[in-house]
């Protein structure tokens, strides 16, 4: 496996050389990301490699991170995030960067991060109900959820029922996707479509 850390900055148009198509694309600041951590199948049980990405102020960042990140001789860093069976070309070390250059175009990943957050939602938005009917008198019954289908038994709501409630602000995750460029010189990755999360927010990408 292979994975990054990024930042999702927007997305655009690509015109791909080829076929002079246009391919819309979100670009990704994909590191440098800084290997903070190694873990082994002797000491841990498993084999990982735990990354950081982002600039962080120091008086905001605690005195256990601080430990933790003076092993590897890194500046105080936003997120780190731990990725499971990391292949690499050569072994990773303690401060070692792994950039873009680990995806290559064609590649299919996939992509996790925070998708944006509605507030408080009704059924129609968060759960696509058609509503009710807006003739024979049923003036307020448009976008209302309907009966809940409760009686004397169970007399009660079942859990996981779709209803109203907070929308978006979870993780989601999206496979499948395709890399159509790779900008080694300024870390950034163009993926084909949308990816979860507002601009500026952080992501997991995975090979």
């Amino acid at each position: 496996m292979v994975g990054l850390i990024a930042k999702k900055l927007g997305m655009t148009r690509f015109f791909d050389e080829k076929t002079g198509n246009s391919v819309a694309v979100t670009v990704l600041e994909a590191g440098p990301c800084v290997v903070t951590q190694v873990k082994t199948e002797e000491i841990d049980g498993y084999t990982a490699v735990q990354l950081g990405f982002g600039q962080k102020k120091e008086k905001r960042t605690s005195k256990a991170i601080l430990g933790h990140l003076a092993k590897s001789a890194a500046k105080p860093l936003y997120l780190m995030r731990e990725f499971r069976d990391f292949v690499s070309a050569a072994p990773l070390k303690l401060g070692d960067e792994v950039k873009a250059d680990v995806f290559s175009v064609g590649d299919q990943v996939s992509i996790s991060g925070i998708s944006k957050g509605k507030g408080f939602a009704g059924v129609v938005k968060r759960h696509h109900f058609n509503g009710g009917p807006v003739t024979h008198g049923q003036s307020d019954r448009l976008r209302a959820p309907g009966s809940l289908g409760q009686s004397s038994y169970p007399s009660r709501v079942y859990k996981g029922l779709r209803m109203a409630g907070r929308m978006g602000n979870e993780k989601v995750t999206v496979s499948g996707l395709k890399v159509v460029k790779v900008d080694i010189e300024n870390n950034l990755l163009l993926i084909k479509g949308a990816i979860p999360g507002a601009n500026q927010g952080y992501v997991l990408i995975k090979k």
